[in-house]
């Protein structure tokens, strides 16, 4: 048996999602799905895919670490492509607020919401959110998640931005899932610029985008576009400053209020436009005339007691969408990939097999890795989720529970179940 070699055999269901690029429209529910599969792996990559019998065939095993997954559905590995996973404190309080019924911006506008994480997070040691991060980390993994894209943001200055995407670059290196960084310095206006949001993202460009671009911190630029917070044409004066620096683009858009941030994402050719929960119909159409892809957050819209996004809609419309659990302190506490899957299908109108595609390999899109990660093929890195059911169906159905087996990560089981489980360092 050599060393980074991993056969898995004998999948009651292997669920490959094979291709190279984002999926849109009907395409989404073609998933691939291969009986009695397997799936060779050397050196963290996939080199064999198909029946248990035509695997064999091809290698020997002898020569590989074995997964016997009989009774068990082998899909990709998930990616969350939608988190703000380092941050400092909580807002228990404001969720008590919610409940009662004050609003998300009216929160916000009495320096709650990101203020509040924003003083926790400048106060927080780089320990501290290495610690909590990591431990969030944790929980993705042993749901299935293999790649998870962080977003900074809770900073709103230098020094603090920079230490979150600091620490992501740790989380990366020092845990098996693999880290996407995403600088999102125009999350909100900080106090200091209150009520001068243009003098804000001119200080962003000028000193914080190039201290980030300058240590090679974050892939992607975000930016809030959302009305009481970054206007259309402030997100796309910093976003077009991000691209003049080699850096790949992503927007919220349009979660409070419809303010044509989705027609602006697909203008720029964002790699995704998340939230979309007030998206308009002509928002959706120039989202499925373009490669952006429509990035739904159902956990939030749970969490807020809002309208869900229109994802049957945009899918019937031939948007590309994914899904992302939008992990934070404020409107959406929750990593829960279970209750994500359930609430796609059973709010959303997605079907189980358009929520799988959506959070594996149209989540790998939206991070700008589909030629990397995000289906079963040969070539891609060999990134899994071995579920304790024969079918990937049990997903949505199982309501709220955690039914993943195993995760591998680069050929290497990071998360076993029947340890209780364990995670381990790739």
């Amino acid at each position: 048996m050599e060393q980074g070699k991993l056969l898995i055999k004998h999948a009651s269901e292997l669920v490959t999602c094979s291709g190279f690029a984002a999926k849109r429209g009907e395409a989404m529910a073609d998933i691939g799905v291969l009986a009695d599969g397997a799936v060779a792996c050397s050196d963290g990559i996939i080199t064999h895919v198909g029946t248990t019998a035509e695997v064999m065939a091809q290698v020997d095993e002898a020569d590989y670490r074995v997964v016997d997954a009989r009774g068990k559905a082998l899909l990709p590995g998930f990616v969350d492509s939608h988190t703000h996973l380092v941050f400092g404190g909580y807002r228990e309080e404001e969720f008590a607020w919610r409940l009662r019924g004050d609003s998300y911006m009216s929160i916000m506008e009495r320096g709650g919401g990101i203020v509040s994480t924003m003083t926790a997070t400048r106060d927080a040691t780089p320990e501290e959110l290495l610690e909590t991060a990591a431990e969030r980390v944790r929980t993705f993994l042993e749901m299935g998640v293999t790649t998870v894209e962080a977003k900074s943001g809770y900073g709103l200055d230098l020094t603090t931005e920079l230490k979150q995407l600091r620490v992501m670059r740790r989380l990366d290196a020092t845990t098996a899932a693999e880290i996407v960084p995403t600088f999102l310095g125009a999350h909100a206006v900080p106090p200091e610029y209150k009520g001068r949001a243009d003098h804000y993202i001119d200080y962003v460009i000028k000193e914080v985008l190039p201290e980030v671009k300058r240590e090679e911190l974050a892939l992607c630029c975000d930016v809030f576009c959302e009305k009481g917070v970054f206007s259309v044409a402030q997100s796309e004066r910093l976003l077009m400053a991000a691209r003049d620096l080699g850096m790949s683009l992503k927007l919220h858009a349009d979660e409070m209020a419809d303010t044509g941030g989705a027609a602006l994402a697909a203008r720029l050719g964002t790699l995704s436009a998340d939230h979309l929960l007030h998206v308009s119909g002509d928002g959706i159409r120039h989202l499925a005339g373009s490669r952006t892809v429509a990035t739904l957050l159902p956990l939030t819209a749970f969490s807020l007691r809002e309208p869900y996004a229109r994802g049957r809609e945009m899918i019937d419309a031939g948007c590309a969408v994914a899904l992302a659990t939008d992990l934070n302190p404020g409107s959406c506490f929750s990593n829960s990939i279970p209750m994500l899957f359930a609430l796609a299908c059973i709010y959303m109108g997605l079907s189980p097999e358009e929520a799988v595609t959506a959070l594996t390999l149209n989540g790998a899109a939206a991070v700008g890795r589909a030629d990397r990660i995000g289906s079963i093929d040969v070539g891609k890195q060999a990134d899994m989720a071995l579920l304790r059911f024969s079918s990937y169906r049990f997903l949505p159905y199982h309501v709220g529970i955690n039914i993943v087996d195993k995760t591998i990560k680069r050929g290497i089981v990071v998360a076993d179940h029947a340890t209780n489980p364990r995670i381990y360092q790739s």
